[in-house]
């Protein structure tokens, strides 16, 4: 055969095939992730030192020495009981009651049913009342056909008042309804 020269080489290796190339990832990811885990970082920096500041009663505050004037201070208040608190006392006088109506129905001259259900309000501050306190309040409401209608609220925490509303009838349009406290009563729970 000839001598033939074999061909030249090329000045660049030649291409993988397409499932060989791996493709360059772009950084976005890295900086993503690392930008994630420095937010989590702070945060959790920022947890642990709200969390151990000032919130441990135990440690004191401050580390001057005391002086004489201070120890005797702190002593006496330390060793002094907290005096309980005292509230008004709760009687008739203390609330003054009205009626509201909730349903009326009028027959003519056959009279009318009325539905009513007190209403309350405490003379003075409400912040005088012993706050565990329930108090029975009873009252009379007079302009029924039939006579004196007696009822009983009950008042606790300070605000709450608890109660059935009264069915009435009475004799007119015209009958006038009143109404008047005649016990308080104070129980404790």
């Amino acid at each position: 055969m000839s001598d033939a020269t074999p061909p030249p080489m090329p000045n660049c290796p030649p291409p993988l095939p397409p499932s060989a190339v791996t493709p360059r990832k772009s950084r976005t990811h890295a900086v993503i992730i690392g930008s994630a885990a420095a937010v989590i970082a702070a945060v959790v920096a920022t947890g642990v030192i709200v969390n151990g500041s000032g919130h441990d009663d135990s440690k004191p505050a401050a580390t001057a020495a005391p002086n004489a004037t201070d120890e005797a201070v702190t002593t006496t208040d330390a060793d002094a009981p907290t005096p309980e608190p005292t509230y008004a006392e709760v009687g008739v006088g203390s609330f003054t009651i009205g009626l509201r109506t909730t349903q009326r129905q009028c027959f003519g001259s056959a009279g009318c049913t009325l539905t009513v259900e007190p209403e309350l309000t405490h003379v003075g501050d409400s912040g005088a009342i012993a706050p565990d306190a329930v108090y029975e309040i009873t009252y009379e409401i007079r302009g029924d056909q039939s006579g004196p209608v007696i009822g009983t609220a009950e008042l606790s925490d300070r605000t709450r008042l608890d109660y059935t509303p009264s069915v009435l009838s009475t004799s007119s349009a015209e009958t006038k309804v009143s109404v008047k406290i005649t016990d308080v009563v104070e129980r404790g729970y």
